[in-house]
């Protein structure tokens, strides 16, 4: 019989290892990436994701980040229904839309950005706050007319405005329509400032790219969290364009703080009540 005829052996079911076996403690403990505690998630997430051990700040999701900043049943979310749409028909390893599918069905939400209407300690707002988790929290066409629809919003409602920033730049798949939301996003924001209602910006960890150059450092106030990476291009690039060595914590949150270029670094235990006196005050 030849070679190529031969029917396949069928291995014989192996039963998985004591080490290969799903464990029912699995999913139940994290471990804190600066100072390597082990930590029960449930006490992690209690304690909206900041470590009890060092104060190291994990990452929180968006809706979590929302529900546990505005007044409790004051959120009312817009726009939800925009979907992010394939102009360029771009492929890399995998198509554009095939990839927007996935993840979609992954964190059921259509795009990298959530945004509506709430109150924090009763004063109203129009908020928005970046789904990461999403491409990176890539801003594309979807995610620049949603933050455009914040200021517009507000301007409308007499609001001030919050945005929560964590992104890693313009969506590269959607070319040109991904950067001209920076113009955009940053236009709305000229015509909201006629309002005279203030936008404080809330920097995460990370805020990078066109979002950084756009609308995340045009607030009126801006904030951000303890040692978020803050900038365009990463420090490895700016290293390698320079060919310098950049100084310790470039970049992050602290060192902006030291030279002027954000406000105030707020702990996100404080957040809530930071945001409020600064409502009570300006807005």
């Amino acid at each position: 019989m030849a070679w190529f005829s031969k029917k396949p052996r069928i291995a014989a079911r192996q039963e998985p290892t004591e080490e290969q076996a799903p464990s029912r403690m699995q999913g139940l403990w994290a471990k804190c990436e600066n100072c390597d505690e082990i930590i029960y998630r449930q006490e992690l997430e209690k304690n909206i994701m900041v470590c009890p051990h060092c104060e190291h700040h994990h990452p929180w999701s968006a809706r979590a980040r929302l529900a546990g900043l505005l007044d409790p049943d004051s959120f009312e979310e817009f726009d939800k229904e925009l979907e992010p749409q394939d102009p360029l028909g771009f492929s890399d390893s995998k198509k554009y839309k095939d990839r927007l599918k996935s993840t979609r069905k992954n964190l059921e939400e259509n795009d990298a950005f959530i945004s509506g209407v709430g109150r924090i300690e009763g004063h109203p707002v129009s908020v928005g706050c970046f789904v990461f988790e999403f491409m990176g929290g890539s801003m594309g066409s979807v995610v620049g007319e949603k933050v455009t629809r914040v200021f517009e919003r507000a301007y409308e409602l007499k609001y001030p405005a919050i945005i929560f920033s964590a992104s890693g730049g313009a969506r590269m798949q959607e070319g040109i329509f991904s950067l001209m939301q920076m113009a955009k996003t940053s236009a709305a924001i000229a015509r909201f400032r006629n309002g005279n209602k203030p936008y404080v910006s809330v920097l995460l960890h990370p805020t990078t790219g066109g979002v950084a150059a756009s609308f995340a450092w045009l607030g009126d106030i801006i904030l951000a969290e303890p040692k978020a990476l803050i900038g365009f291009a990463g420090p490895r690039v700016i290293e390698q364009t320079i060919r310098q060595k950049l100084p310790e914590g470039f970049q992050r949150s602290e060192f902006l703080l030291e030279h002027g270029m954000i406000d105030a670094i707020v702990p996100r235990k404080e957040m809530r009540s930071r945001l409020s006196q600064l409502l009570r005050m300006v807005g």
